[in-house]
């Protein structure tokens, strides 16, 4: 582990000590979160534009000079009930830093307002219009967290029903499982310098609506994962999540799924978002290879 990642987990620690915990009946009536805003930087490279499709808000970032027909659909994290943060949109551009690729940015309803069976409605609404436009050439779907289960599900979704599967998917420290019933969620927990698995799981298990807490769009580790585009996952050892994206990272292999496991053992959960790390930048350098 690099000295600047352990330097930032400690500051992450410090951080989520201090960081007020609202359970899921608390969220419930509250203003409506509403995302970041885009950074200045990344306004100067792309020109914004927000459009709704299927009822929800889509942003929408095309580079100001050579677009190339690349597109990066990036699905934010927040445990399914936090808005869009300004490290999400970090992570957005140092993935597109030079490049000529298209940035859509979903936002799908949160909980527990919003529910899977809508997020997914919605998802593939942004899909179909997404692909339905002229010169799409490649489209990679990544996201964190909650948002990387949300990219792995649309894929298997996809796939399912027949319809154009991205190119490549990116699931950043993704949400594959909200049972946490792997054994080794509890035996990193007190390691982990951001998550906690009693405050995080009933989150995201609000986030399931009247689905099974198994159903592949909820934990994708329970899904089938032949057919899927590559699959590629970048995961720190310091998180509870580790554990199952270790596990589907072998049923990927085993399915012959050419997508690659980037694992950092001393590094935390999305930890790419610490671009000025070394562990960070090297997952950013492949994922921005796969555009």
């Amino acid at each position: 582990m690099s000295l600047r990642m352990d330097l930032t987990a400690r500051a992450v620690a410090v951080r989520a000590r201090l960081s007020p915990f609202r359970e899921v009946d608390q969220l419930r009536g509250r203003p409506y979160p509403e995302p970041a805003a885009v950074p200045k930087d990344l306004r100067r490279s792309h020109e914004l534009t927000r459009e709704e499709v299927g009822g929800r808000p889509v942003l929408r970032l095309t580079p100001r000079d050579g677009a190339d027909g690349s597109h990066l659909i990036y699905l934010h994290g927040g445990a399914f009930v936090n808005p869009l943060l300004p490290a999400h949109w970090w992570i957005i551009r140092e993935v597109v830093k030079g490049t000529g690729t298209t940035v859509t940015v979903p936002l799908y309803r949160l909980a527990p307002e919003g529910c899977a069976d809508e997020g997914y409605d919605f998802l593939a609404a942004a899909w179909a219009d997404l692909v339905a436009r002229p010169a799409v050439d490649r489209i990679v779907v990544a996201g964190d967290s909650a948002g990387g289960c949300l990219a792995i599900g649309l894929a298997m979704l996809l796939r399912d029903t027949g319809l154009r599967a991205p190119d490549h998917v990116v699931g950043f420290s993704p949400a594959l499982d909200v049972t946490a019933s792997h054994p080794a969620v509890r035996e990193i927990d007190p390691h982990d310098p951001m998550l906690s698995t009693d405050e995080v799981v009933p989150l995201c298990q609000a986030w399931a609506g009247d689905r099974s807490l198994t159903d592949p769009l909820v934990s994708p580790v329970h899904g089938d994962v032949e057919g899927l585009p590559p699959v590629h996952l970048v995961q720190g050892g310091r998180d509870i999540l580790a554990a199952d994206a270790l596990g589907f990272a072998r049923a990927l292999q085993r399915a012959g799924n050419p997508g690659r496991l980037l694992y950092e053992p001393g590094a935390f959960h999305v930890y790419v978002g610490a671009w000025w790390t070394p562990e960070a930048q090297r997952a950013i350098r492949h994922v921005r290879s796969l555009l």
